[in-house]
């Protein structure tokens, strides 16, 4: 099936949807200009960090704890590397569906909060939002554009204790209340689950989709790679994230607008 193929049999896997829920990884941030930390385009690819350990290694809760001077200096490398990018047409296109669609959720790895930023309001951030800070002793809360300016490891201007990004490092546990509203959505009624730009590498970001073809619903995977999910799913479009949404979306609402 070629790529035109692909996204008119995905506009009408749309059109005939309700509800849809879509898994959201690093590629479609990506097209935002967001590097990743490992292969092509990636912070750090092979190598190890200049203090001697893998990225997922100064990225982990155990090393935050012990050296959060080392945990801090990537995230600042990991910010900086992300400083004035913002959502692209992707996360537009699904933000604007909640106005065609009854229902429509997301479940995102990523933590650059482009999801909310470009109108989505029903977005379940499983890996936190790397933009809100709080602090690791007391209840002091804030949000940060950037990291402009910031004294590594920042403190807390109430108590003095070590502020963290409100994101879920290698080795945490995933955030309670999250987990609690996706585990809500799946006992909701959906037509279609789409994953997007994830490698599926976290069993809660491959359930939904598995649960979904197991129940007959359509699925659909936009991944210009190959996944363990590729093999599952309804529908593979082998191309990028903007590319498929913004060629299904036009299809439905040219459609959509003519009847």
């Amino acid at each position: 099936m070629n790529g035109k193929e692909a996204i008119k049999r995905f506009a009408k896997i749309l059109r005939e949807s309700k509800s849809i829920f879509v898994v959201t990884g690093a590629g479609l941030s990506a097209e935002s200009g967001l590097p990743t930390y490992r292969g092509i385009g990636g912070l750090y690819n092979d190598r190890e960090t200049d203090d001697g350990m893998p990225i997922e290694k100064a990225l982990s809760g155990p090393v935050f704890r012990s050296r959060p001077e080392v945990t801090w200096k990537y995230l600042a490398e990991i910010e900086a590397g992300a400083r004035g990018a913002t959502f692209n047409r992707g996360h537009e296109i699904l933000a604007e569906m909640e106005s065609y669609f009854d229902s429509v959720w997301i479940l995102t790895q990523n933590v650059d909060g482009f999801h909310s930023s470009s109108g989505s309001t029903n977005v379940i951030e499983i890996h936190g939002n790397l933009h809100r800070m709080k602090c690791t002793e007391c209840d002091y809360k804030d949000t940060h554009e950037d990291y402009a300016g910031f004294e590594l490891p920042p403190r807390c201007p109430d108590c003095n204790g070590l502020v963290r990004p409100d994101v879920v490092l290698f080795e945490e546990m995933l955030p309670a209340s999250e987990l609690e509203r996706l585990h809500g959505c799946a006992s909701m009624p959906f037509d279609t689950v789409i994953s997007i730009g994830t490698s599926s590498n976290f069993p809660y970001i491959v359930q939904p989709v598995l649960a979904a073809s197991q129940l007959g619903i359509a699925t659909v995977e936009i991944n210009p790679d190959e996944t363990d999910l590729s093999v599952v799913v309804d529908l593979h479009l082998k191309m990028g994230a903007v590319e498929a949404l913004e060629g299904a979306w036009g299809l439905l609402m040219g459609n959509h607008e003519r009847q």
